[in-house]
């Protein structure tokens, strides 16, 4: 049984440093443009806080044995959700984030280990371990809080969500890019080739 021990933790950690940073959020803040395009900073941190309730919908039917997919009404339904709620005042916005972040990290604490090798959906439908979704929601938010725009900067990942994340990333380079061109960049005869977005 594998239980996501190392990415709960960061879990943990990258809500608290969210929570302290969002903490002095003004509601001018809140309607300024984050770094993603056509969303503000309102429409990320609702889109923070939804992705949480994913992670604690599919855990806890996980745990009664359902696969359930992350979003109720899809992309649609994502979609919507995070419209409704991008306007809120910005005090609305920041408690809605510590508490969804809270109920994640609850869900997740009082799961029983063999929950974790069962089976979860994903936004377009794959399905993967329940134990990827500790992973996910890490990245989720450590990825969001640099795309908020308020100071915290990629340099600022830990260095236990880079050593877990990048190798998987670099073994799908070649596939996203023209293999020579990124062989040539990497020993420094050509510049970097155009990569897609992730």
């Amino acid at each position: 049984m594998v239980v996501p021990i190392r990415e709960l933790a960061g879990c943990r950690t990258a809500h608290d440093r969210l929570d302290e940073a969002i903490a002095g959020l003004t509601d001018q803040q809140a309607r300024q443009p984050s770094r993603l395009p056509d969303w503000s900073v309102g429409h990320l941190l609702t889109h923070i806080a939804r992705n949480a309730d994913s992670v604690v919908r599919r855990i806890e039917g996980a745990a009664r044995g359902e696969v359930l997919s992350q979003y109720e009404g899809g992309r649609e339904g994502r979609a919507a959700d995070i419209e409704a709620g991008a306007a809120r005042p910005a005090a609305d916005l920041v408690a809605d984030v510590h508490r969804s972040s809270a109920r994640c990290d609850e869900a997740c604490a009082a799961v029983a280990a063999e929950v974790w090798e069962r089976p979860t959906l994903g936004l377009v439908g794959g399905e993967s371990p329940a134990s990827f979704l500790a992973f996910s929601r890490w990245r989720e938010v450590e990825v969001h809080h640099v795309d908020l725009g308020l100071g915290y900067q990629p340099d600022d990942w830990p260095a236990d969500l880079v050593e877990l994340w990048l190798p998987g990333l670099l073994e799908a380079l070649p596939g996203r890019t023209d293999p020579a061109g990124l062989l040539a960049w990497t020993i420094g005869r050509a510049e970097a080739p155009d990569l897609p977005d992730w």
